[in-house]
């Protein structure tokens, strides 16, 4: 990996010795020493997979949790759906001017961590071999499909604490602004997704097991609605895995399950929709989609995916299931065809490069005690090398970089967005993009001690 020196890009003397002077003056701020150079990881080889697959081992959950209409997060199964027959021809459009959206806002990792903490005062025995990494299972997803992305770069703040990674994707403000403010069109394709998953979900399981059957709920509602959609619902789960070297815990929305809730991932399904196949080429582009939610499934644990195909207004065609682990065999030798090994090998060259940079290369040119001074002096220390904030940037046929960011950078991240339980309305107190309490409840060090005292 190669380094460049930026030391040219400093300016000012900072062993100036300040003149003579019989009045005690303010101390001028010192300027921070140079950071450390970018870190790149090339893009893999596509046409050369590894002979050997990755191992992946298979997830155990952890803890489950649901969001309220209130988006409060609550450690129980209130939100949990069951699997239901959608009528032939189901309207996807219908509900939509009820349509309960959450507005984008900028990722948060905190739910995940409060689930991870209530997961170890339960002293779950799935982490008692420890955890090497922690991320949200739409950051992995990102990560693992990077090799087959040809069009949308992506970026995700790092931090190293403990020797535990944590990610968390990172959205500007013009990206958020672009995810709200999306074309009508764009908007309802979105909601046909939502709305097939009212079709296909109870809010109670079958009595004989199998799928169950909605009842209208109100009046005008047609056979099979299910209810109409609150995005601020939602029922997740906390899995812990592995792969090749690195313990992951995974935390994802789940749709539903098939029949009856066992504590385990063995019933979870996946709900999608796709255009219905017209020709080779729809075809072609609904296998490139399986790459998405194979990968999506397959971090989780979810066995099944159940697939509604519905026409450009909505309208449902047909379903087809889908076992998650078949998906690679549906486009293994056709042209220009994903496969798993080349995600699942670049997945743990991602995270051995992440580690050894913001890990043991972090220790050493993260927040040394030099720069912790100068950062002191400015009214902006970091109370330990850990918390240091890198930033890893994705680019299509490229491959990542990875930064530390400085002070400004770091604060930036601290300020985007409150949370209201996760990342809402009330403002909470971070290290780097860290709650203070998370980060307090895993290092032992409060704010008093960020100088070293009592570690």
């Amino acid at each position: 990996m190669s380094k460049r020196n930026l030391s040219d890009l400093l300016n000012g003397d900072a062993d100036a010795e300040p003149g003579p002077s019989t009045k005690q003056r303010r101390r001028s701020p010192t300027p921070s020493p140079p950071l450390p150079a970018p870190q790149t990881l090339a893009y893999p080889a596509l046409d050369s997979p590894p002979v050997t697959a990755t191992p992946f081992q298979r997830p155990t959950q952890i803890i489950s949790f649901s969001y309220s209409p209130e988006r409060e997060l609550q450690f129980n199964d209130d939100a949990l759906r069951y699997l239901a027959s959608p009528p032939p021809r189901a309207q996807l459009a219908h509900g939509y001017d009820r349509w309960v959206r959450r507005p984008e806002r900028r990722p948060r990792i905190d739910s995940l961590l409060r689930a991870l903490s209530a997961g170890r005062q339960k002293q779950h025995p799935a982490l008692a071999s420890g955890v090497g990494a922690v991320a949200w299972r739409g950051v992995l997803t990102r990560i693992l499909t990077a090799p087959y992305e040809e069009r949308e770069g992506w970026e995700m703040n790092v931090m190293c604490v403990d020797g535990v990674l944590y990610f968390e994707e990172h959205l500007s403000d013009a990206r958020l602004r672009e995810k709200n403010d999306i074309a009508p069109r764009h908007r309802i394709q979105t909601y046909f997704g939502y709305s097939f998953e009212s079709y296909c979900t109870s809010a109670v399981p079958s009595p004989n097991g199998g799928p169950s059957v909605n009842v209208p709920q109100a009046p005008g509602d047609p056979p099979g609605w299910g209810g109409d959609v609150d995005t601020n619902v939602q029922w997740c789960s906390v899995v812990r895995t592995k792969l090749g070297a690195t313990r992951l815990v995974i935390g994802g929305e789940v749709d539903c399950v098939r029949g009856k809730y066992t504590g385990a991932t063995d019933t979870f399904v996946e709900l999608k929709t796709s255009m219905a196949i017209r020709g080779p080429q729809d075809e072609a582009r609904f296998e490139k989609k399986l790459l998405k939610f194979y990968l999506q499934s397959f971090l989780l644990g979810v066995p099944e995916i159940l697939v509604g195909f519905r026409t450009p207004a909505g309208e449902l065609t047909t379903t087809q299931t889908f076992r998650t682990t078949e998906l690679p065999r549906l486009v293994r030798g056709k042209k220009g065809a994903w496969d798993p090994r080349v995600c699942l090998g670049w997945g743990e060259a991602f995270l051995e490069f992440v580690k050894e940079v913001v890990g043991a290369r972090g220790q050493e040119n993260g927040a040394s005690k030099d720069e912790r001074e100068a950062e002191e002096q400015n009214g902006h220390a970091q109370a330990h090398p850990d918390a240091a904030v890198w930033r890893v940037s994705f680019r299509p046929n490229t491959g990542v970089e990875l930064v530390r960011l400085d002070a400004a950078g770091v604060r930036d991240v601290e300020r985007r967005g409150g949370d209201k339980q996760d990342d809402e309305e009330e403002e909470v107190e971070r290290v780097g993009f860290l709650p203070r309490w998370y980060w307090e409840e895993v290092t032992g060090k409060s704010e008093n001690k960020s100088n070293g005292e009592g570690t």
